[in-house]
């Protein structure tokens, strides 16, 4: 029999109605539904529960089918987690505590029915336009509706909704035979755990006020509804570890940490997040001291990620997350930030250091430095020598390090993030500690420690030195500075003991180890026994997690590792591209001019080798660079450009300026001038046919592809050339200085870089060039594979190149990586050079040294064997092992129910200092 229905406002009541007289007495129900949604349920949830069996939903999602043909379980399970995420849990609550609960309830099997719901992409089906149920009662009766019979407010009271009802066999059988057929898909998926978990937690929550929060100063009442979890992939549980030890040492004595994880780890964050949890406690500012590169990264991230405000410097006003420019009101400009979070460049400290002298005289609450291994002795010992150490940092050490080691007596926190702690030598990791340990005695101790001698302590931590073997003869190595409550039980116990008696303040136990207590005694011999693997200052102090650790390493709350291994297939580095005729020509004579600039000026080696590093881009670069050379036309570098900023030591020139090359000589005229007719006459440059060969034959346009190059003319002409190979697609160009854009079909558009990364996500967009502007803060998981038309005479970039692929949320087992590089350039001659030794140099560090730029610019200069010396230089072996990279119990922030009021954390951060 049919029956026909028309819903609208007036009669919204009749709508309730139809399925609470349907479903009562039912022993089944399968529904195709709409998008999944509690208020798929707000106003249902009594009727639902009068089933008395199974009830099956198959509903949509915004998941792409190319997601989950390509998604591990876990994967799969993290995109479905996004996907109702992303919904405010402040409206979700609004549906009420006891909609939830009984949401809940159902979704776990608590009463008579079970719900049983499983996902579809929205991108196969559509099925929010076609939505119908089966229902089946005891006697084997059956009733079958087409329409929007919709379960939500919206569909009962808001709007016009057509019901269909058939009871007859066929069509039931029809409706029935079309469930299965979508229950069953291959992309159809259970629904995710973590979106029951939610919806649990969501029925519990509670608003807290600031002032609240600051009684209990609970880190996961601040992190749960952050951008973080609402729109990426949460906090992993190394970053929460980290979040957590920073936060307790805080509160207790004073955070003092160099955060060592490898590139693509997530450091931003984790830093960010600390920073946004002692600014909230705290009456005093946070100052964030960055390489200038990273600035703008830096507040994209903090706004996007935590939704916490922030103001960067310029070096004429303050600038905020929305972009907004403060205009300086009085004679310290400086200290007129508009947000409690203030971010400045770490090259101030280098070219204007009396501008920050102000920072120097107010008391601030933390204090963060990013790239924190530019801060360095100016001269370091030898490679056997183990000190001594810095008695006086104004002359001994580089302009950033005496900065910062009289900024760290006026914080209470600091933390320092560098995934190189050490670059040529040991002692850099205990120069930074011992910058740390200013005003802080639980770094390495007070007067006495043995950890205040790096003459002493590094050959221990090296395992250089015998071992201390008896507790009695460990226990001053133990007692100062003295480990904290939270590292150990027995470390707790000891604290605890009515002769010691010491509180999270007291950095130094004073009792030697004969004047302890029997009980104490047998405590502090366990705690010996240990001490040297777990408890050491430097384990500490030093928290650093490599992927490899990660990605081996099982976290025994989930039986998985702590990060899912993503694999990379490294070509053509064996291959690199031959030169020949005009070209190869141009090459020479430009290596002419770079050695013969050289002898004639002081400033350093970036400028210098300035041309050879753009014609090893492209034949575009270099054919620009020298147009604009001989013109004096050569403007300075644009952000996106690789500006030499890392070279940032005291002992720099200042006169590394472009007018330093002019007047140009007559023999550097003539070179350039040669060289700019032969790269006039030189063939269609050699590397694109490569780059077409793998992103059209190799199918690597398929996957989704990155191309990096460190200069603007490589990046718009590769753009250029593959809009014109691949005229149906767009092509993406990525940079900073508003020249970001789409070309497509013979057209350029503007398009703002956040768009671009909208693009890219939403599978709108899979070809993208772009300069290092994209090789910071960018995410690009939906791609899988990376081509470096150029190689950076950094190395730190090539790493956070591939870190935009190679990077948590990834969904590929493996992704793949191309390196361009021409036949007997110098980047082939110090790939030459660095043969041997690369792979070893990344097993130790995590990543390549920035130090190792110096190499490139010799191999340039035609110092080939002072190069060879400088990396005989480096260490054999890793200072940093394991032991660094543990992680204990974290926190399961994903339960917490009790969230801090999101407009009054807003307004507290944007407190100016």
């Amino acid at each position: 029999m049919i029956y026909r229905y028309v819903f609208q406002r007036s009669r919204s009541m009749p709508g309730k109605r139809f399925l609470e007289e349907r479903l009562a007495g039912s022993i089944g129900y399968d529904r195709i539904a709409g998008y999944f949604d509690s208020s798929l349920f707000e106003l249902a949830g009594e009727a639902l529960e009068q089933v008395k069996g199974t009830i099956r939903i198959i509903c949509n999602s915004d998941i792409s089918a190319q997601d989950v043909e390509a998604a591990s379980a876990a994967a799969r399970e993290q995109a479905q987690r996004l996907s109702f995420f992303k919904h405010d849990p402040e409206v979700l609550a609004k549906a009420g505590s006891d909609r939830l609960s009984r949401l809940y309830r159902l979704l776990t099997g608590q009463g008579t029915a079970k719900l049983e719901v499983r996902v579809l992409p929205d991108d196969v089906f559509g099925l929010i336009h076609g939505k119908a149920g089966v229902i089946r009662y005891p006697d084997g009766k059956r009733t079958s509706f087409l329409g929007s019979a919709n379960e939500t407010f919206a569909g009962w009271a808001l709007n016009y909704e057509l019901v269909w009802e058939d009871d007859s066999d066929e069509a039931c059988d029809w409706v029935e035979a079309e469930f299965e057929r979508l229950w069953g898909h291959r992309h159809a998926m259970p629904l995710s755990s973590a979106v029951v978990h939610e919806v649990e937690r969501l029925s519990r929550r509670v608003e807290v006020p600031l002032i609240e929060w600051q009684k209990n100063k609970e880190a996961g009442s601040v992190a749960i509804e952050e951008p973080v979890y609402r729109e990426q992939f949460g906090l992993w549980p190394h970053q929460k570890y980290f979040v957590t030890q920073a936060w307790k040492a805080h509160q207790a004595y004073g955070a003092r940490f160099i955060l060592a994880d490898q590139v693509g780890l997530g450091k931003t964050v984790q830093l960010g997040m600390v920073a946004q949890l002692i600014a909230l406690s705290s009456d005093k500012p946070v100052l964030a001291l960055l390489p200038k590169t990273l600035m703008e990264q830096w507040q994209i991230e903090l706004w996007d990620l935590l939704q916490v405000p922030s103001a960067r410097w310029n070096g004429t006003c303050w600038v905020d997350e929305a972009g907004y420019e403060h205009p300086p009101r009085g004679r310290e400009p400086i200290l007129e930030c508009p947000r409690k979070i203030g971010l400045i460049s770490q090259g101030l400290v280098i070219h204007n250091p009396e501008s920050l002298r102000c920072l120097l005289e107010r008391e601030w609450s933390c204090v963060i430095v990013d790239e924190a291994h530019h801060a360095r002795r100016r001269k370091l010992p030898g490679p056997e020598e183990r000190g001594p150490a810095i008695h006086n940092p104004d002359t001994e050490c580089n302009l950033l390090y005496a900065f910062l080691f009289k900024l760290a007596s006026k914080t209470e926190s600091m933390l320092l993030a560098t995934a190189t702690p050490v670059q040529l030598h040991p002692i850099e990791a205990w120069d930074l500690l011992y910058l740390l340990s200013q005003n802080n005695a639980h770094v390495l101790g007070d007067v006495g420690s043995f950890w205040l001698d790096p003459e002493r302590a590094l050959p221990v931590i090296l395992g250089e030195a015998a071992l201390p073997q008896e507790a009695q003869d460990i226990w001053p190595w133990v007692k100062n500075p003295f480990p904290p409550t939270w590292e150990s039980p027995h470390a707790k116990r000891l604290r605890q003991d009515r002769d010691i008696h010491l509180d999270e303040h007291d950095a130094v136990c004073t009792l030697s180890f004969h004047e302890l207590r029997p009980a104490a005694r047998t405590w502090a011999s366990s705690l010996c026994s240990v001490f040297f693997d777990q408890h050491t200052p430097f384990v500490r102090s030093i928290i650093r997690r490599t992927r490899n650790y990660l990605e081996s390493t099982i976290n025994p709350a989930t039986g998985e590792p702590y990060l899912t291994p993503i694999g990379i297939e490294l070509y053509g580095e064996d291959e690199p591209i031959p030169i020949t005729g005009y070209l190869a020509d141009a090459y020479k004579e430009a290596e002419a001019f770079c050695i013969t600039l050289g002898k004639r000026i002081k400033a350093a080696g970036f400028l210098k080798t300035l041309l050879l590093r753009r014609i090893g881009s492209s034949v575009e670069a270099g054919r620009k660079t020298v147009r604009a050379m001989l013109a004096k036309s050569l403007v300075p570098l644009s952000e996106d450009e690789e500006s030499g900023e890392g070279e940032q030591d005291s002992q720099q020139t200042h006169d590394e300026t472009l007018s330093a090359l002019y007047p140009l000589t007559e023999e550097e005229i003539s070179l350039l001038q040669r060289c700019a007719s032969l790269l006039e006459a030189a063939e269609e440059d050699p590397k694109l046919q490569v780059i077409l060969q793998y992103l059209r034959d190799n199918k690597w346009a398929d996957e989704g592809c990155i191309l990096f190059s460190q200069y603007y003319d490589t990046a718009h002409w590769v753009a250029e050339k593959l809009s014109k190979a691949f005229p149906d697609q767009p092509i993406g160009l990525y940079s900073g200085a508003d020249k970001s854009m789409i070309m497509h079909q013979g057209r350029k558009l503007r398009k703002e870089r956040t768009e671009l990364k909208r693009m890219v996500k939403q599978h709108e967009l899979s070809m993208l060039v772009g300069t290092d502007a994209a090789s910071e803060g960018l995410n690009l998981q939906t791609l899988g594979t990376l081509i470096n038309i150029d190689l950076p005479w950094n190395p730190t970039r090539l790493e956070q190149r591939k870190g935009r692929i190679q990077r948590i949320g990834q969904k590929r087992a493996s992704v793949k990586i191309l390196n361009l590089r021409y036949k007997d350039s110098v980047e082939d001659k110090v790939h030459a050079v660095l043969a041997d030794r690369l792979q070893d140099i990344f097993r130790l560090f995590g990543q390549i040294p920035d130090v190792l730029e110096d190499i490139w610019i010799e191999v340039a200069l035609g110092e080939v064997e002072k190069a060879k010396q400088e990396l005989d230089y480096l260490p054999r072996r890793n200072p940093f092992d394991e032991r660094y990279g543990r992680i204990e119990s974290v926190a399961d922030w994903e339960r917490c129910a009790e969230v801090l009021t999101r407009t009054e954390k807003i307004e507290e951060l944007k407190k100016g200092w």
